[in-house]
């Protein structure tokens, strides 16, 4: 039984047909990655798994159970987390505070998992009190994790990590990626950055115009030239 299964997924916005028939899987402490170029469908496809966007069609199983009908915090609080596009961060609030609202489904103390958080992102311990709007995009990102992280996550999706970021600020974003992992953590990663992407996962599926049009290891997308020009691009 796969950690999540997404089974012919549908997801319709007025007459766009955005995500088309898509099915995946996710096994535990796996890395798998979703490719495809802008408008493919890729973020819609996490939103329906997170449940911030219903599917008009399909089903999302997680840990054997059929979620698709669940609201978002449910999921979150079962440990199926998001990290969206563009961090969304509140720029307004502190470092601290934008953490505690990764913990917003919790009734526990979270005081040692956030000094935690500090010790893997000592930049963000400095800044703790400060307005997250003082933070480079890279610190940025480093927190819209951190504050996923408070949910104990057993699936972290990922979109778009490395958007905007320096090449030696998505070098580290990856290694943290690949430390997550180690640590345990399933993670489905949406990412831009085929190179870096397929280095890290060791399946993926690859998107077009909402439709999946090759599912395959790491090595096997890596390898196929026709298909990276065609869908990929190159990095």
């Amino acid at each position: 039984m796969s950690l999540l299964a997404v089974e012919s997924l549908d997801v319709r916005y007025s007459r766009t047909r955005a995500v088309q028939a898509v099915s995946l899987t996710l096994e535990a402490g796996e890395i798998a990655t979703v490719l495809g170029a802008n408008g493919a469908g890729k973020s819609s496809l996490l939103r329906a798994i997170q449940g911030t966007v219903v599917p008009t069609g399909g089903r999302v199983v997680y840990r054997g159970e059929d979620i698709t009908r669940w609201s978002a915090p449910r999921r979150v609080a079962r440990g199926l987390v998001l990290v969206p596009e563009g961090r969304q961060i509140f720029v307004s609030l502190t470092v601290q505070e934008n953490l505690l609202l990764g913990a917003y489904t919790r009734r526990d103390d979270v005081g040692r998992e956030i000094e935690r958080i500090y010790e893997r992102f000592p930049n963000l311990a400095q800044r703790r009190d400060m307005p997250a709007a003082v933070l480079s995009g890279g610190e940025q990102q480093m927190l819209a994790i951190g504050r996923a992280l408070l949910a104990r996550p057993a699936v972290m999706m990922l979109d778009e990590p490395s958007l905007g970021l320096s090449p030696l600020l998505v070098q580290q974003l990856f290694q943290l990626i690949g430390e997550l992992n180690r640590e345990g953590l399933a993670i489905l990663l949406v990412e831009q950055n085929t190179a870096m992407a397929l280095a890290t996962a060791s399946r993926g599926l690859v998107l077009e115009l909402g439709r999946a049009v090759i599912a395959g290891s790491a090595d096997e997308i890596r390898s196929n030239e026709r298909l990276t020009d065609a869908y990929l691009g190159s990095h």
